[in-house]
């Protein structure tokens, strides 16, 4: 198996569709959560919606830069979620999330092995490999957060 293949497969096993490393992923964690949910703070914690805006707005990032556009995310602005008030905002930041993250899962796996280990954008950043592989982990400990809310807001 060549290494974007594998890569794409970490991902779409965190994002979409996988059990193996946490039981679980974002689609399944996040497919059935109401708006009140979602949007439920509980004390300092961000909420779901803001953990899942947040990590699209990752995705989605790194989707333009390997589409040959520009790096043009930063970190101060990956939590300013615009507002959730109705359930088709919340529905809308999900089915984007699903939709990006999809678009993403493909997009690892049509690089080639080259690709991957050239340097992302810049040499300071690393390679695009080591990137991604930053992003499967920036996703699992994201996910581990939204079960741990929902786990906690769901059962009491």
């Amino acid at each position: 198996m060549n290494k974007s293949r594998y890569t794409s497969d970490r991902l779409r096993e965190v994002l979409l569709d996988g059990r193996w490393v946490a039981n679980t992923n974002y689609h399944a964690a996040l497919e059935h959560v109401s708006r009140e949910i979602a949007l439920h703070r509980i004390g300092s914690l961000n909420t779901i919606a803001i953990l899942t805006f947040h990590i699209n707005y990752y995705i989605a990032g790194l989707l333009r830069v390997l589409d040959g556009g520009p790096l043009d995310i930063r970190d101060k602005y990956s939590f300013d979620m615009p507002p959730v008030v109705t359930d088709e905002d919340w529905n809308n930041l999900k089915d984007k999330f699903f939709a990006d993250a999809a678009q993403f899962v493909e997009k690892v796996a049509s690089l080639t092995d080259d690709q991957l280990e050239a340097p992302f954008i810049d040499e300071k950043y690393g390679s695009c490999l080591r990137n991604m592989d930053a992003m499967i982990e920036h996703c699992y400990y994201h996910l581990g957060q939204i079960i741990l809310i929902r786990k906690i807001l769901e059962n009491g």
